[in-house]
């Protein structure tokens, strides 16, 4: 229910409205003692959609923020979606990556403005 109304970056439309996250894109397993591992798997638009590391970024950021309990959080692009999975897997699974996106002023306000909630 977190991530079903995170907007895409393009597209007037949610993530979920596109399809790229869909209720059985996302696992969740207790790690400890009210701790949990949280696996996210995302289907960009088309194979070489060019905002996949943006749309990694405001999983994470929207996750982030809005569990209520103790987590691990992996997020990663459905095997064999998009031509370079592998580095975008890396880039948005990186804690030193996703603080340096977040401190750039243009990236920040499109991550904003994806992940609020709409009125």
């Amino acid at each position: 229910d977190i991530i079903r109304t995170i907007r895409d970056p393009e597209k007037p439309n949610t993530l979920e409205e596109l399809e790229v996250v869909t209720e059985n894109c996302v696992e969740v397993q207790e790690i400890g003692e009210e701790e949990y591992l949280v696996v996210i798997r995302f289907t960009p638009t088309v194979p070489h959609c060019s905002l996949a590391t943006l749309i990694g970024l405001c999983l994470r950021i929207k996750l982030q923020r809005c569990l209520p309990f103790r987590h691990k959080l992996e997020i990663y692009i459905s095997e064999g979606t998009h031509s370079t999975e592998e580095d975008i897997n890396k880039q948005i699974n990186d804690k030193e990556r996703v603080a340096a996106a977040m401190e750039n002023p243009n990236l920040r306000e499109i991550v904003e403005q994806c992940v609020t909630e709409p009125d």
